[in-house]
């Protein structure tokens, strides 16, 4: 069974070694969780520690990221963000023309609706992440709490990465996409690209999505990285690895995510949300 980051990292602490000496080391994300179950469940179950990144008010998300968590896998927000073709953001997206208000209430929102909730990343966004006071924004609120921000890095310029550092989240950039095209050939292609990158730097992230071309893939080629060498590990795992295997946040340092799971009915195609009596939208 692949060895999951931490105990790579504790296992380099107890031995005095340096991340250097650690087997090459990559984090998988998966995006868009939340609309397939029959392809979310797959991942679910997979043995290795895959990191899922839940859009919010989707039909499966409470679902699957129960069960994920259940099956040790970690759980992201995937926050819709705006992006420059005008493409639809669905429920939970954030937009140029919010205000700081508006935005942060929408991103608390989408927090609280995402079981186990241990990080952040961008849908999308192309548009969103290049504009420097959105992002402040976003930080601002995410530095509130104790989650990780990956930038998807939908945009070559996009700030998001570096007003996280700003703000001292822990955070990570996504290396590379496996499947933005769809056939077997192509993410074969990316995901030995992944592999090249974390033995050139000691450890990379891949984004992928719940294709079933994706999804049938990993489950016949993770297996086979233990004879290659090459370790997987949840985001926060190889955040560790990165970061002299510290703790990302001191016990008592950030507020907790109160869960207010949203009710949410769907309309054809697109999904809204209405929010349930009572919930903490402060």
């Amino acid at each position: 069974m692949l060895l999951a980051a931490a105990c790579l990292a504790t296992a380099s602490a107890n031995a005095g070694e340096s991340p250097r000496e650690l087997p090459p080391t990559i984090a998988i994300i998966i995006d868009d969780m939340g609309h397939n179950l029959q392809e979310g469940r797959r991942l679910v179950n997979m043995d290795q520690p895959l990191t899922l990144a839940f859009l919010p008010y989707r039909r499966f998300t409470e679902q699957l990221a129960t069960l994920a968590h259940r099956q040790n896998k970690e759980i992201m927000l995937h926050a819709p963000m705006a992006n420059t073709q005008n493409f639809s953001l669905g429920a939970g997206g954030l937009t140029p023309d919010m205000d700081e208000h508006a935005l942060s209430q929408t991103l608390r929102r989408s927090l609280q609706s995402i079981p186990y909730v241990s990080g952040v990343n961008n849908h999308m966004g192309s548009l969103l992440t290049q504009q420097l006071q959105a992002m402040d924004w976003v930080m601002k609120e995410l530095d509130k709490y104790p989650v990780y921000f990956v930038d998807s890095r939908t945009i070559a310029s996009s700030v998001a990465g570096d007003v996280a550092t700003a703000y001292q989240i822990p955070n990570v950039t996504r290396d590379v996409f496996l499947d933005h095209e769809q056939t077997e050939e192509f993410v074969d292609r990316q995901f030995k690209l992944l592999i090249k990158r974390a033995k050139e730097n000691g450890s990379a992230v891949g984004i992928g999505h719940p294709h079933k071309v994706t999804v049938d893939y990993l489950e016949k080629h993770l297996p086979l990285l233990d004879e290659q060498g090459i370790a997987v590990a949840t985001v926060s795992g190889l955040w560790a690895i990165r970061n002299g295997n510290r703790e990302m946040f001191a016990e008592g340092e950030k507020q907790a995510i109160r869960p207010a799971y949203a009710a949410r009915i769907k309309l054809g195609s697109d999904e809204s949300v209405h929010q349930t009596p009572g919930e903490d939208v402060n």
